[in-house]
């Protein structure tokens, strides 16, 4: 094995080992199924191990990774659902002692509930730390869209994990 070889193999293992849950969460988020996680995962090491050379500063790391994965997952959807409007609304609780605390699984059907438009942005928000204007960028759309579709995406998960408490809370007599 040559040295860049063996290089090479020492950093995607470290990448591996360092965002390989982060990685599954997202795939997870995203597609809502765990087989397509794994296998976005998966897909997105052996894009990274090919396109290693490409990634020039180890801190970007976590981002470029993130990338990879988000853009696998959308070429892997095949159906263009039409923009759903998720209302006109964008006031947002920002205090997170309002939002209860969920299990993974009532995340997930949250997530699912949310219209592709608002439920990358949110995932790319929160999972790649990614500024409003890079997501604006990498999307190709306004920063206002962003901002408006980040405000409603909150809004409705905020609306619907209310729900999903109300629906397992004791009714008291």
């Amino acid at each position: 094995m040559s040295r860049t070889s063996r290089n090479n193999s020492e950093e995607l293992t470290r990448l591996v080992d360092e965002y390989y849950q982060l990685l599954y969460r997202y795939a997870f988020r995203l597609s809502g199924d765990r087989a397509d996680a794994e296998d976005l995962t998966q897909q997105t090491y052996l894009i990274a191990q090919k396109k290693l050379s490409q990634l020039r500063d180890a801190r970007s790391a976590r981002s470029w990774l993130c990338t990879i994965l988000r853009n696998l997952f959308l070429k892997k959807v095949t159906r263009k659902a039409e923009p759903v409007s998720l209302g006109s609304s964008p006031d947002v609780a920002s205090d997170p002692a309002e939002i209860p605390e969920l299990t993974s699984e009532e995340l997930q059907t949250a997530l699912d509930e949310l219209p592709e438009d608002f439920r990358l942005p949110l995932l790319m928000f929160y999972f790649e730390e990614q500024s409003y204007k890079e997501i604006s960028n990498e999307l190709s759309i306004p920063l206002g869209t962003v901002m408006s579709r980040l405000a409603r995406a909150r809004a409705f998960l905020q609306e619907r994990f209310a729900s999903l408490r109300e629906d397992i809370s004791p009714i008291h007599s």
